[in-house]
């Protein structure tokens, strides 16, 4: 039984995330770094139920951010899944994983399943409440480099989303790795990304402004992962009480 869910587009109250770490290749002098040889750690692309995009990282210390689309779009995120998990005999297994999905509290679920480092990832997520979803994945060299903070400037569009939906945003990043940003509904933050000392990775601060901020002025902390050959940033942090989560897909303009 498939417990990932659609997006569904409304207008109101939402926010996202901004960090980055290029999914296809470094950019501005990019460093080589060593992953673990024998986790799970590093980037994935892959499938979840065959007919969903899987956009992942599992960083050093075993947190992990598992995006995934909308059945048959690439283009449109759907959910992320998120928690911390251990690689242990070829296993990697996480007890404490949440299903932010976009226009959905979150579920609860453990995950399980098959690895060999920088070959392939694969899972099965097990809701608490029943169910199951599948996915697999291939590991993504580009993890092996490291980005410059430089090398984000710009200007990001595409939709922010929460538990309440998903809405228009925007994003000017400067190339000290401070951004800000708008929400088609007036929301407005502010923040800045800073490098990981392993992997092409970006942690990010979120501060957003109040006011219809679906947030509030609440402070959100997570990663983002940006794709070179689409152009694409995906990012994603939850609340401290990971009941929620900001999200973000959208594309560079400028």
């Amino acid at each position: 039984m498939e417990r990932l869910r659609p997006l569904i587009l409304r207008s109101g109250f939402f926010a996202f995330s901004v960090v980055v770490f290029l999914a296809t290749g470094g950019c501005g002098d990019p460093v080589q770094t060593n992953t673990g040889s024998a986790s799970a750690e590093g980037m994935w692309i892959g499938t979840v139920a065959t007919t969903r995009t899987l956009t992942a990282v599992v960083l050093d210390e075993g947190t992990y951010y598992l995006f995934y689309s909308t059945p048959g779009n690439s283009s449109i995120l759907s959910g992320v899944i998120q928690g911390t998990g251990t690689s242990a005999s070829g296993t990697f297994s996480s007890a404490n994983a949440k299903d932010f999905a976009v226009q959905s509290a979150a579920l609860e679920a453990t995950l399980s399943g098959p690895f060999v480092a920088r070959q392939f990832l694969n899972g099965t997520v097990a809701y608490t409440g029943g169910g199951t979803t599948a996915f697999t994945s291939s590991y993504n060299t580009a993890y092996d480099t490291t980005p410059t903070i430089g090398s984000f400037a710009g200007m990001y569009q595409g939709q922010a989303s929460s538990s309440g939906g998903s809405q228009a945003a925007t994003i000017t990043v400067a190339s000290d790795g401070s951004f800000t940003g708008t929400e088609q509904n007036g929301c407005t933050f502010a923040g800045n990304f800073t490098l990981r000392t392993r992997g092409n990775v970006v942690d990010q601060t979120l501060t957003f402004g109040g006011g219809t901020c679906f947030f509030g002025n609440t402070t959100l902390t997570g990663i983002a992962i940006r794709d070179l050959a689409t152009n694409r940033l995906y990012a994603a942090a939850p609340n401290n009480a990971r009941t929620d989560a900001a999200m973000f897909l959208g594309v560079k303009i400028l």
